[in-house]
């Protein structure tokens, strides 16, 4: 991930419904979640969810899929471990002590 794609990502992320609807997609893992699923979780007209996740589809973060007569949403599992190792390792350096205060191992760290 580069610069320019983080920047795209948390643009997408900087919404209070974008931010919940990312986090309702990363629970609902890679089997997905339909527009009308999100909204009852989020609180979110179906329409708007719609709206919503177009934003976070053109950062990389999530995709679509029509099943049937539904329109299925999936976060994108590697643009988001892309979008954590960039901003661990690349701007944090690695750094031990930023990385054990994320909760991550040693020896996970995102270049191993």
């Amino acid at each position: 991930m580069n610069e320019s794609q983080a920047v795209d990502c948390f643009a997408a992320l900087a919404h209070e419904v974008r931010l919940n609807i990312f986090r309702q997609l990363i629970t609902s893992g890679s089997a997905g979640v339909s527009a009308g699923a999100i909204g009852e979780a989020v609180g979110a007209a179906p329409s708007k969810v719609s709206f919503h996740v177009s934003a976070l589809e053109r950062a990389g973060l999530a995709s679509s899929e029509r099943v049937s007569r539904q329109i299925i949403y999936r976060i994108d599992f590697n643009q988001v471990a892309g979008l954590l190792s960039y901003v661990l390792k690349d701007c944090c350096g690695n750094d031990p002590q930023v990385l054990s205060c994320c909760g991550i191992a040693l020896c996970c760290r995102p270049d191993e």
